[in-house]
């Protein structure tokens, strides 16, 4: 096949996609997008703006720089432009050693990148100029839809998050809902009745981690409070302002589920300056047991991912779809790890 006739046939294909997005015929994709009066202003704007997000105009430089054996993969990790969570979070840190280690094991290199969280559809643009063979995002954020948007592009990405209904994209992830109820069980197996809440449910682990604690409380007969549920990033300040912001509300807690380790060892340390001891007041839990949950004073209960097997499967999973070929989500089994921090009477 000739370079004009690939070219072709791929444009063909993404016309498909457009239609399909958007609901309509190929063929009012196709007027849509040659300025035809047949087409309403509010179909050809829609249109238009999926012609955009999906980057019709093919790079066929870039495509054909892709064939020449690429062994580049760009890992990208998103950022909250309002919050502004580090790359030096420890979960990111022990995250991206287990992808280097996956992929060096496998004869390729890492090219580390950030996009705005908001705009999780810009992490192709480095695909899109021929210099990786496909891209390894970590975390899904809050936008489902623009990820679904670069599957039907046929971008090869492979995100590490919870799986989601109508999804396109491959996701490897942990088993959220189980960790956080295993989490929120261990806690009222410690004899602890009033159990807070720490994270924010608008991200899809999160929220699965919020199921599981609700799931839990449930099974024991104990009636879900919502003052003890408090929206909190994955910032270092995070477990700060929910302490304070708990103890505003002027509710009785004996236990918290925080929904990762930084956040539990600041809540701890902000219950302290309070007044609370750790686990004979407040009893905690947090998640992804980096590595200095065991170190941590007292050493932190908490419920692990397996990360080292995440960056393997990430990888394997990139490399299916990258050979062109279909990948399947994987969950991976989660399992609490008992410290000093919980430890009942």
């Amino acid at each position: 096949m000739t370079s004009d006739s690939s070219s072709a046939e791929q444009r063909r294909l993404q016309m498909a996609d457009i239609a399909r997005l958007a609901g309509v015929s190929t063929s009012t994709v196709s007027r849509a997008l040659s300025g035809s009066s047949l087409v309403n202003d509010e179909t050809r704007k829609r249109i238009e703006e999926l012609a955009r997000s999906l980057n019709y105009t093919i790079n066929i430089g870039a495509q054909n720089l892709r064939l020449k054996q690429n062994r580049t993969v760009a890992v990208v990790v998103p950022y909250d432009s309002a919050t502004r969570q580090h790359l030096s979070d420890p979960f990111f840190l022990s995250m991206l050693g287990s992808l280097a280690d996956a992929l060096t094991d496998r004869g390729f290199d890492m090219l580390l990148s950030r996009v705005d969280a908001e705009r999780l559809d810009s992490a192709a643009q480095i695909y899109d100029t021929g210099r990786v063979l496909g891209v390894i995002l970590i975390g899904q954020w809050r936008h489902h839809d623009q990820l679904n948007q670069l599957a039907a592009r046929r971008v090869p990405i492979v995100v590490w998050g919870a799986q989601l209904p109508q999804q396109l994209y491959v996701t490897v992830g942990s088993d959220n809902v189980m960790g956080g109820l295993l989490a929120t069980e261990h806690l009222i197996q410690s004899g602890r009745k009033h159990l807070a809440f720490f994270g924010d449910t608008q991200l899809p682990e999160v929220a699965h981690r919020y199921e599981g604690y609700c799931k839990a409380l449930s099974q024991h007969g104990i009636t879900l409070d919502e003052r003890l549920v408090v929206p909190a990033s994955f910032i270092e300040e995070g477990g700060r302002l929910a302490v304070e912001e708990l103890c505003q509300r002027g509710i009785a807690f004996d236990g918290l589920f925080a929904c990762s380790d930084l956040l539990a060892m600041t809540a701890i340390n902000t219950l302290r300056e309070k007044g609370f001891q750790t686990p004979d007041d407040v009893a905690v839990v947090g998640y992804d047991d980096i590595e200095l949950a065991r170190y941590f004073h007292p050493p932190l209960t908490t419920v692990r991912q397996p990360i080292a097997l995440a960056g393997q499967a990430l990888v394997d999973a990139l490399l299916v779809l990258a050979d062109q070929r279909n990948a399947t989500p994987q969950l991976l089994s989660t399992e609490l790890i008992p410290r000093s921090s919980s430890r009942s009477g």
